[in-house]
């Protein structure tokens, strides 16, 4: 194998596929000069070599870290062991994708009970060195070994309590020496062995620590959640330590160069004095606003200001940096992009472009797709909040959005009474990664403790899940399952509503209203709409849907469900009075009623789009989903239809099919009963001719589903193309319309030549395809699919996301053979997948002209078409 270590002077911000996202930064950062304690990188390579080789350490790799420790002895004028100039190193993960608080960190390695002595005398604070041991023994313990945290942390608190002490920051140095040998204790009952002693053997069981930590189970939660490939593994960076816990000249932050909740420019975070970094985020103490520096230290203020506005420029993007004073010496940690919320993206993107930092185009691709969900957070009701009774207002509003539902206060029972239907709060004193399979589940999250930089924030404002961080009024008893606010206890299971925008917590639920884009949101999704090569659209039928589509200027309507406009009561009636009759008179007096239906139907949809491109699926659905189930519907039946319950059974038994979904249905139904199809389409072209004559020129699309045979489709459009063409006789006047169809069987796709000379237009239904691909029911699939995915076995649902190897090669087979017989054939989507991030990509690769999707889903569409546009001509 090759080189597998790096100095941070040997890489660069280019390198994050090897070195990482927090080593290629630290490596960035050391190149540009800034302040870096050093150290060096262990690859993602070296990572999962480690994983695939049965977690077996290679020789070579132990050689290579040993080299670099002797380079950073030297290169610091350190060393492990020394008396007099001490070296500590952190151990810290580092995945090319951020994943915070998701992998595991150790901090002070290389103490032991001779040197923690060394360290008391070389800085003359043993309340610090003492204070420093402890935390190894405890992040050693709880990272290397799996000693839960919160035995430390009874340990802790039990000797902070018998000491009469609040604050960590009170501890003595003798206080410290107790805590250490109780820890030790702690270790060896919980190991059956002794803390070891020898800073290379902590140093090796921690980087296997951090390697293996990449497969724990909060990791893969995480990764599953973002998109994130589970074959990357995670570098481990060795770095020098600093102290920011080392006296009242010291400290620990975290800050963004711009607000994460709204964007305002400007420093924006919080710092610890006296603390080590994982007290911020932690959120064990509260920390103090950033900005209190300008006071407390004014030059490392402006130092700090200066530097964090470099790094901002330089990558372009606002940063999340970690920095730590010592004894008035500043330092930065990492930087990275930082987590924000959706509506702070947006104003960031539209401020940097404005601010000559970066293109249009640029701020397209800083955004992410699936984010813009995010920015459509409902808010409370307004009338219902000026009523509502407020259980307390001083938390911190880390992640906008509101929410009801029924506090829990442990991840585990959160996810099961979610995963039961309810709509879960999760209270804790402070989240941890462990909590994530219970974060992920919640409505909302609420902390007593910690800040806007806190792990339950960032996670949270990274979910798009509402949060509200540091209720110090609330008095939460996770043990008894219990919250005190004031006099007041609520218990698991109470309802409250949090206002994750305002950090308000209401009691019982409040109604919650569609939130608004404002104009930051309009600005840039107007650039992505002009930079797209890809036009999007919406599947819609209903007047709600299309108009809150029209909302997100979409390119026209890709799929109308006829059949969703056949199940209101007197609709319904008369389509089964068409399905259940035995004499064609019967049947043509219900086509006639529901004719005229269809034609207000229609006449909706066109009033409501104007000249945009609407796409009609004609029938789909076999006719069995339109007959009763259960005796009462039976019997009410029978009576509507002039039959007997005998009659109805045996007409229902005659239509019912062992596999429906691939049964008598789509355009199967147009060939035994092609009277139906030419009722639609007849109400599709009356309406569009009422339309014409109100001055409106609308041009319909006609799409025939479930075809699978050229003769299929030959014989249908003959016979709509017919009907049509007397109608258009018959009212002496002409509409441009088209014919196409639905490519959802895999035959079509193979016959896509054929059926281009037939269809002016293609549209993909890939939930179909794909389930006829596979083999699995869409209907069942989510019965077995998650066991597929935890297990690798599936890399992603292939109902979400495409599956460029199998359906998708049908799409490119399809698509190249349509476009020799027909260049000009129009082709689309108009499945699930047209409103996917990472199959739009696709859909752009090879070449389709629209894809259409939900219209919540539109943005989403919108800003991924514009993206990959942006990949292929970059």
């Amino acid at each position: 194998m090759g080189k597998q270590v790096y100095s941070f002077h040997e890489g660069n911000q280019d390198m994050r596929e090897l070195l990482g996202g927090k080593g290629a930064n630290l490596a960035e950062m050391t190149r540009l000069g800034l302040p870096i304690p050093a150290g060096f990188t262990i690859t993602t390579e070296a990572c999962m070599a480690y994983l695939t080789n049965h977690k077996k350490w290679d020789a070579e790799l132990q050689a290579e870290i040993d080299q670099h420790i002797e380079q950073l002895e030297n290169e610091t004028g350190k060393s492990f062991n020394s008396p007099h100039h001490l070296l500590l190193v952190s151990v810290r993960s580092g995945a090319k994708q951020s994943m915070p608080g998701m992998m595991d960190t150790i901090l002070n390695l290389g103490l032991n009970d001779k040197t923690v002595e060394s360290l008391a005398t070389e800085t003359n604070n043993p309340t610090f060195a003492y204070d420093c041991y402890r935390r190894l023994i405890q992040m050693y313990g709880n990272v290397v070994n799996g000693i839960p945290s919160y035995l430390f942390e009874d340990e802790l608190s039990q000797v902070k309590k018998q000491q009469g002490i609040q604050n960590d920051t009170d501890m003595k140095a003798s206080d410290w020496q107790l805590v250490i040998a109780i820890y030790k204790d702690l270790y060896h009952q919980q190991t059956e062995r002794d803390f070891p002693q020898n800073p290379k053997e902590q140093l090796y069981g921690a980087i296997e620590a951090v390697f293996s930590s990449w497969n724990n189970e909060r990791a893969k939660v995480y990764r599953q959640l973002n998109s994130i490939p589970n074959d990357l593994g995670t570098a481990v960076n060795i770095q020098e330590m600093v102290y920011g816990n080392s006296g009242n000249q010291s400290g620990t932050g975290v800050a963004f160069t711009r607000h994460p909740a709204t964007g305002k420019p400007g420093i924006f975070g919080e710092y610890l004095i006296n603390a080590q970094g994982e007290d911020v985020v932690a959120g064990i103490r509260t920390p103090k606003p950033v900005s209190d520096l300008a006071q407390a230290m004014p030059e490392i203020y402006q130092q700090f200001v200066s530097l964090a506005e470099k790094l901002e420029k330089h990558y372009k993007d606002m940063q999340d940096i970690e920095f730590t004073i010592e004894n008035e010496k500043l330092f930065f940690l990492q930087t990275r992009n930082g987590k924000r919320t959706a509506k702070a993206a947006f104003q960031i993107a539209i401020d940097l472009v404005e601010e000559g930092i970066i293109s249009k185009e640029e701020a397209v691709m800083q955004i992410e797709p699936k984010s813009v969900d995010k920015l459509l957070h409902p808010s409370f009701d307004q009338e219902a909040i000026d009523s509502a009774e407020i259980l307390t207002n001083v938390g911190l509003p880390a992640s906008p959005g509101a929410a009801s539902g029924r506090i829990y206060f442990d991840a585990e029972m959160a996810k099961e009474r979610a995963e039961a239907g309810e709509k879960v709060i999760l209270f804790r004193q402070e989240t941890s990664p462990e909590d994530i399979n219970g974060m992920v589940v919640s409505e909302a999250i609420v902390t007593s403790r910690g800040g806007m930089t806190s792990h339950a924030a960032v996670v949270a404002r990274g979910m798009g899940c509402c949060c509200v961080v540091g209720c110090q009024e609330l008095d939460i008893d996770e043990k008894n399952k219990q919250v005190t606010i004031f006099d007041e206890v609520l218990i698991e299971g109470d309802e409250v509503s949090v206002d994750g925008t305002k950090g308000v917590i209401y009691r019982g639920k409040i109604p919650t209203v569609p939130s608004t884009s404002d104009d930051a949101f309009q600005k840039l999704m107007a650039w992505a709409k002009e930079i797209s090569r890809l036009d999007v659209r919406m599947n819609a039928e209903t007047i709600n849907d299309i108009r809150m589509g029209l909302n997100f200027n979409p390119d026209g309507i890709g799929l109308v469900r006829t059949e969703h406009m056949f199940f209101a009561p007197e609709r319904l009636r008369e389509m089964r009075r068409f399905i259940l009759s035995q004499h064609a008179y019967d049947q043509k007096a219900a086509l006639d009623k529901i004719l005229r239906y269809q034609i207000e139907d229609f006449k909706a949809i066109y009033q409501e789009m104007q000249s945009h491109p609407v796409v009609i699926r004609l029938l789909d659905p076999p006719f069995h989903e339109f007959l009763p189930a259960g005796n009462r519907d039976m019997q009410m039946v029978a009576n509507q239809m002039n039959l007997t319950i005998n009659q109805l059974q045996a007409r229902i038994e005659e239509l019912t099919e062992v596999n429906p979904m691939l049964g008598h249905r789509g355009c199967r139904l147009a060939i035994s009963y092609p009277d139906l199809y030419k009722m639609q389409v007849e109400a599709i072209i009356r309406a569009a001719i009422k339309m014409k004559q109100s001055g409106v020129r609308v041009k319909p699309e006609i799409m025939i589903p479930l075809v699978g045979m050229k003769e299929e489709l030959t014989r249908i459009k003959e016979d709509i193309m017919a009907h049509i063409e007397n109608i258009l006789i018959e009212n002496k006047t002409y509409i441009a319309y088209s014919v196409g169809t639905m490519l959802e069987v895999p035959r079509a796709c193979f016959i896509a030549d054929e059926l281009s000379e037939q269809a002016d237009f293609f549209s993909f239904g890939t939930n179909d395809l794909t389930q006829m691909v596979y083999g699995f029911s869409r209907d069942d699939a989510g019965k077995f699919i998650n066991h597929y995915l935890s297990q690798n076995i599936l890399p992603f649902d292939p109902f979400q996301t495409i599956d460029r190897d199998g359906v998708g090669e049908l799409v490119k087979i399809a698509v190249k053979k349509a476009r020799q017989t027909n260049p000009n054939i129009k082709i689309g989507v108009c499945g699930e997948l047209g409103g996917d991030p990472d199959s739009i990509a696709f859909f752009t690769e090879v070449g389709l002209d629209y894809v259409s999707c939900s219209p919540f889903r539109v943005p989403v569409a919108q800003l991924a078409a514009a993206q990959s546009t942006i990949q292929q001509t970059t």
